[in-house]
């Protein structure tokens, strides 16, 4: 059964809380924690609530990490027009309009992540422009700078996301990614410019996330 914009936000609303992470205290975030449904939830229970893969509902180390560097480096941003690709909650555009971007676009090809973002950017007290649909290969021509996190954890998407990213960069465009170091994770073409060293998350990195690096895409 496909939901519309409001069943689906209160799906989200009824298995999250507004919670402040460690990491991040200047934001919050409609998340999963221990006090909410979805903590201990096995995947029968996910599909009957109609919450399959809930990403969206979680903070993820190279998300994390790139909304850190972000706020901690307003000038890459400010004024800026800003992209959040594969967004998940919205965390890295909203650390963008914290930052003074002069408009941030999340995109994610889930219809829980778009509103999920749509939550938290109201929860923030700011305006994010949301597009449901996988963009890859648009070539995105008003956009400054593209944030990226956590999306070399599988191969087909890393193989996708990688020549995209290096065209936009060609083109002009500042690319940042944020990754705790996966598998797929491209062995050239990205200068580190962060490390972060992460409070635990085992919920969502299986043996917990320590360090997470932010790299920006090299030019040609």
């Amino acid at each position: 059964m496909k939901l519309d914009a409001d069943a689906i936000r209160e799906r989200i609303q009824r298995n999250t809380a507004p919670a402040v992470l460690e990491f991040l205290p200047e934001l919050r975030l409609h998340l999963v924690t221990q006090e909410t449904p979805l903590w201990r939830a096995t995947d029968a229970d996910l599909e009957r609530a109609g919450l399959q893969s809930p990403y969206w509902a979680f903070a993820w180390a190279g998300g994390q990490s790139l909304a850190r560097y972000v706020l901690d480096n307003p000038k890459l941003v400010a004024g800026k027009r800003v992209l959040d690709f594969a967004a998940g909650s919205g965390l890295v555009a909203i650390a963008a309009m914290k930052s003074g971007a002069s408009c941030a676009r999340a995109t994610d090809i889930d219809a829980f992540a778009i509103e999920a973002t749509n939550l938290n950017a109201s929860l923030n007290q700011v305006v994010v422009e949301v597009v449901l649909g996988d963009i890859i290969g648009d070539p995105c021509a008003d956009i400054d700078v593209v944030l990226a996190g956590d999306v070399f954890f599988e191969r087909e998407l890393a193989q996708r996301c990688m020549p995209w990213f290096r065209g936009l960069a060609a083109r002009g465009a500042l690319v940042l990614f944020g990754d705790p170091g996966r598998y797929h994770l491209p062995k050239g073409g990205a200068t580190r410019r962060a490390r972060y060293v992460l409070p635990d998350s085992p919920k969502i990195d299986g043996e917990g996330v320590r360090h997470c690096d932010v790299y920006a895409v090299d030019t040609p």
